[in-house]
């Protein structure tokens, strides 16, 4: 079987394509730092070289901030668009490093084998399973057993800025049957997931003016008016006994999981007290009756991200102050709008106000939950490829974060997105000493090469 072939491909190349990874990861494509831009132009011209290396059609496309990289194929068979970004994020702080963060290599660990350096897991490691799966297929059949075209982002960790011009002015060429998109993980150590619900973001910001001015506690205590009492009255108010938010109408739309997603869930044996133990907590504060899984992939949040108010410096210094302070976000699910829900969060934080006081909001992003149809044949196919490759079932999972991109196929091309990604987590995204297991970037590529065979029939 071709299929096979090419497993038996990436086997024997293995050493290959990590040293081509390696020569990608040299490379110091920090988006967000204006002295790196050159370098950033550098990557996309490495991936439009390796691409066309193995027979796509690649090419450079100009934004007004970094590039983007296009590639296609000529094969016939359901049309696939797999997205990856090139671009990192900063290394800082530099001294926290054990080893230079553009000087990859390999590494051994108590847990095995893995690749040293930034951008290792995010993006590049991952964004290159897929090319190697790609390059295994072409070398053992000389085609791509679907219609393949690929999309690299070089601004996803600097706000992607040109994101959407690029893909509004594009629209026909960015159309496949179905979005690829490897930027997550794996369930724990060893069970494939393919994400199909990302929760959205609301964030507010609120300050709440009393007094004109910061009064003394002893002259005005009790008779005036304390904008930080006001504050904690309103957060208290936010969640009831049970955990649930009290916002009016914050979970018009919201629905229950369905029964089978629900079940897929439950068998990956999630444990409570051992994810929050890992930072030093052991109950679960979310709404009552809800599984830990529900409450970060399925359920809306209501979080205090932070209050300021009065003398907060060294010693003490008794006064009333005149303005308190909160950021307060709102992470969302399918069904929930975000604007309409902004709209009732001010009302009733106004409704609590005493006659005295004033509010001031400052909005910061509002952005809706996507939620991918599984009834897509696409899907379970994906998920049947995956589950013969790792030693678990896959299974269909959320994200209790916002992946943007995969809103944007679906609300710009009218996409279904499938969020397919080896990382683990304790790769270190973000911080010093990023790695990706040798493991996750090798059955990364054994695993897309399955899913492109699966999707093809």
């Amino acid at each position: 079987m071709s299929v096979e072939k090419a497993l038996d491909h990436v086997d024997g190349d293995l050493n290959n394509a990590v040293e081509r990874l390696l020569d990608l990861l040299r490379i110091p494509s920090i988006s967000t730092d204006p002295a790196y831009k050159d370098d950033c132009d550098r990557a996309a011209d490495w991936l439009v070289e390796d691409l066309t290396s193995i027979g796509l059609s690649a090419s450079k496309r100009p934004t007004p901030g970094h590039p983007m990289v296009m590639a296609h194929g000529s094969d016939d068979g359901p049309h696939v668009m797999f997205y990856g970004h090139y671009d990192v994020q900063p290394v800082d702080p530099l001294n926290l490093w054990n080893t230079p963060p553009f000087e990859p290599a390999l590494e051994e660990t108590e847990k095995g084998r893995v690749i040293r350096g930034r951008g290792s897991s995010d993006d590049k490691g991952q964004l290159m399973t897929f090319v190697e799966a790609c390059r295994a297929w072409k070398a053992v059949t000389g085609s791509l057993p679907a219609k393949v075209s690929i999309f690299f982002e070089g601004e996803e960790e600097s706000g992607s800025p040109s994101l959407v011009p690029f893909m509004e002015a594009n629209k026909e060429e960015l159309t496949a049957d179905v979005a690829l998109i490897c930027d997550t993980g794996l369930f724990g150590e060893s069970t494939p997931a393919i994400v199909t619900r990302l929760r959205g973001l609301l964030g507010e910001e609120l300050t709440i003016t009393g007094p004109n001015k910061d009064l003394h506690s002893g002259m005005y205590g009790g008779i005036a008016r304390n904008p930080v009492r006001v504050l904690a009255k309103i957060i208290a108010s936010l969640h009831d006994h049970t955990g649930r938010i009290m916002v009016p109408g914050f979970y018009d739309g919201v629905a229950e999981l369905p029964k089978d997603i629900a079940q897929q869930w439950t068998d990956l044996g999630f444990d409570n007290a051992e994810f929050l133990g890992e930072v030093g907590l052991g109950i679960p504060a979310g709404e009552d009756g809800r599984t830990g899984l529900e409450m970060i992939w399925s359920r809306p949040t209501c979080e205090v991200n932070g209050i300021g108010g009065g003398y907060q410096g060294d010693g003490f210094k008794t006064v009333l102050p005149s303005q308190a302070t909160a950021k307060i976000s709102f992470r969302l699910v399918p069904g929930q709008d975000p604007l309409k829900l902004r709209e009732s969060f001010r009302a009733f934080v106004e409704a609590q106000l005493p006659d005295d006081c004033t509010v001031e909001f400052k909005g910061h992003g509002a952005s809706s939950a996507s939620e991918m149809s599984t009834d897509h044949p696409a899907f379970e196919k994906a998920r049947s490829a995956l589950s013969d490759e790792w030693p678990n079932p896959a299974a269909f999972v959320g994200c209790g974060g916002s992946i943007p991109i995969a809103g944007h196929f679906k609300d710009i091309l009218g996409m279904d997105a499938m969020l397919i990604g080896f990382g683990k987590d304790d790769d270190q995204i973000h911080s010093p000493n990023e790695k990706y297991d040798l493991s996750s970037f090798h059955k990364g590529i054994r695993s897309w090469v399955r899913v492109l065979d699966a999707l093809s029939k």
